[in-house]
């Protein structure tokens, strides 16, 4: 059978990979698969080599205590692809690893495509010279990223965003607020600190405060926070004292009927990233925060060289949803925030109408995106057969 080895290291990337296995399946059924993955591609049938997890960290100070896990799970990976000897090996975002695992692949003679292309343009942008020695082919989520990277002389596709296949604006609020008992006057806020250990131990502290204070404002709001993979105990336990107790949620349906719920007159406190987009698919007005290491922080703003950190915002080229980012992500300003999309119609609204004029950007050119990846990775096989 025809080997495919994909490399995940993280919750968003997992979920592609996930959509990509399944379109795989889809066209090739003979298709195998093999590599590091989560529960999303474990869903698939996929077995991952060691537990992902372990490859989800996040900021300079952070990585720093892992790093000889890392290093020797590097070195596990590059052994299990010279023993399986794949036929093409897809590496899916965390570049941090993933491109590591590229490079050392590399004299092994096994094409490389790069699914979700680094963020090279918005900070170090000489890090594209680099990358071009270590993949054969990246695929974009985002449209203004083809030309930057084909500049570099890497051959790139935009494949859209597979956010959009994932059935988040598609929830039921009567369903979830049945289920959990919600009275009418009661309003649904979604808190979302992050898939990492290290987010939710920075904001969800914050978060949780930041509700308190909004209740104080704006009675009869029940939180809601999704849960999965490795932070889900950590969540529950840093959660239990809250008042009002939160719901809970671990299904993905049921954190989709969450949405629709919030949705009607309520909103979201989210980490910046792909959740936030996943959020703004589903109509939910929202406050953005995230917060690093003082130092990854400070390391960082020398060499960021956009805007904005929401892909909402960037897609949008203005300041859509509002950002609170280290020493602004306090209790204080998200309560403000998050007070004014409770009370003020307009200020919800004004965001959904951002949401729906950026989202029609991630679709690729005809079809689904996560059937565009699928096509590119079947092409890359195909030509190295014929070769």
């Amino acid at each position: 059978m025809t080997l495919v080895y994909l490399v995940a290291g993280e919750a968003s990337g997992d979920a592609l990979g996930a959509r990509l296995i399944a379109a795989l399946k889809a066209a090739r059924p003979e298709l195998d698969f093999a590599g590091v993955g989560g529960e999303r591609m474990a869903e698939q049938g996929f077995s991952s080599l060691f537990p992902m997890r372990e490859l989800a960290l996040m900021g300079l100070l952070e990585v720093l205590p892992n790093i000889r896990n890392l290093s020797r799970r590097l070195d596990q990976t590059i052994a299990d692809i010279a023993a399986r000897r794949p036929a093409l090996i897809v590496t899916i975002d965390s570049p941090g690893f993933t491109l590591r695992v590229a490079a050392r692949a590399k004299p092994l003679g096994i094409p490389v495509l790069h699914y979700v292309a680094p963020q090279v343009w918005a900070w170090r942008q000489g890090r594209v010279k680099k990358i071009a020695t270590q993949v054969d082919r990246i695929l974009t989520l985002l449209p203004f990223e083809a030309p930057f990277f084909e500049s570099a002389g890497i051959p790139v596709r935009f494949v859209g965003h597979s956010i959009l296949e994932s059935g988040a604006e598609q929830g039921d609020a009567a369903r979830f607020r049945a289920r959990h008992g919600l009275a009418p006057e009661e309003r649904v806020v979604l808190v979302m600190p992050g898939s990492r250990r290290s987010e939710v131990g920075r904001l969800l502290p914050v978060f949780g405060e930041a509700l308190r204070r909004t209740e104080a404002a704006v009675p009869g709001l029940r939180p809601v926070v999704p849960i999965a993979g490795p932070v889900a105990e950590a969540v529950r336990a840093a959660a239990s004292h809250w008042h009002p107790a939160p719901i809970l949620v671990e299904d993905i349906q049921e954190k989709f009927d969450a949405y629709a719920a919030a949705r009607q007159g309520g909103a979201g406190l989210i980490k910046s990233g792909t959740s936030s987009l996943e959020v703004a698919l589903a109509g939910v007005p929202m406050a953005v925060g995230y917060r690093v290491n003082p130092v990854t922080a400070a390391i960082a703003r020398r060499l960021i060289k956009v805007k904005y950190v929401s892909l909402v915002n960037l897609l949008g080229d203005a300041p859509i949803i509002p950002e609170f980012l280290q020493e602004r992500c306090t209790p204080a300003l998200l309560a403000a925030c998050l007070t004014r999309l409770l009370t003020d119609p307009a200020a919800a609204a004004a965001q959904r109408d951002g949401f729906a004029r950026v989202l029609g950007q991630l679709r690729p050119a005809e079809g689904r995106s996560s059937a565009a990846a699928a096509a590119a990775v079947l092409e890359m096989l195909d030509a190295r057969q014929n070769a």
